[in-house]
């Protein structure tokens, strides 16, 4: 890794650390929009990440973008711990810093997608969305409450538990990319092999350098913040 000022390359396109400033915070369900301005950093690819500085934490947290409007950049959280509490209680005027973009996303070159989305999964779908120029969703919540946050994607399929969204895959589901926890994407990815999967792991640094994101695919180790975190397996 090298380092210029608040610009470090990765080996692939520059990812840029930098202040940047809080817009607004939205309340979606459960569920809080925090909207940042841009500054310079570029949105990357649907599926990459965000490291974000949570006030006084120590570590950063990894974020997938939910929106990038212009001018700015917005991420949904889920605040279950302090960390990411911490990031929901931000004010307009704070400021944190922000690293990304950090990782692989999703190959937007597809026929036919189809997002699949699970609780705070559905985060990185609306930019997704936007990004392939419209396509079609379906969503799965807990509850009625975190379902609110279907919203974002207003002409997705939604169930709530007990109900899976592996019961609403259609016999041909097409090109699925999928976001959710890993109960979820091993049910979609058994139904679907060749899906795109975007997968979880706590992150301290985000480009490769603590090993803190390893985790066990097919028998071999892989870091998700370098080899994901959309992994695909072969056709």
């Amino acid at each position: 890794m090298n380092r210029a000022g608040d610009t470090v390359s990765l080996g692939g396109p520059e990812a840029r650390r930098q202040l940047l400033h809080v817009v607004g915070t939205e309340p979606v369900g459960p569920y809080t929009l925090v909207r940042l301005d841009r500054g310079r950093l570029d949105p990357g690819v649907p599926g990459q990440f965000f490291m974000l500085e949570a006030p006084g934490r120590v570590l950063p947290r990894p974020m997938s973008l939910c929106r990038a409007p212009d001018c700015e950049l917005a991420f949904l959280l889920d605040p279950i711990g302090p960390g990411t509490r911490a990031l929901c209680a931000l004010e307009p005027g704070q400021s944190i810093h922000v690293l990304g973009p950090l990782g692989n996303g999703f190959d937007l070159s597809v026929e036919r997608p189809l997002l699949v989305a699970g609780g705070i999964g559905i985060a990185p779908m609306p930019y997704l969305a936007h990004a392939l120029g419209g396509a079609p969703a379906i969503l799965g919540f807990r509850s009625d409450r975190h379902a609110e946050a279907a919203r974002l994607l207003p002409d997705a399929e939604v169930v709530v538990e007990p109900r899976l969204v592996t019961e609403l895959l259609p016999e041909d589901p097409g090109d699925v990319l999928a976001c959710g926890p890993e109960a979820m994407l091993d049910a979609v990815r058994a139904r679907v092999p060749t899906a795109q999967l975007a997968w979880e792991a706590p992150m301290a640094c985000g480009y490769g350098a603590c090993y803190g994101c390893v985790v066990e695919r097919d028998g071999r180790y892989v870091r998700l913040c370098i080899e994901g975190p959309v992994l695909q397996d072969a056709a």
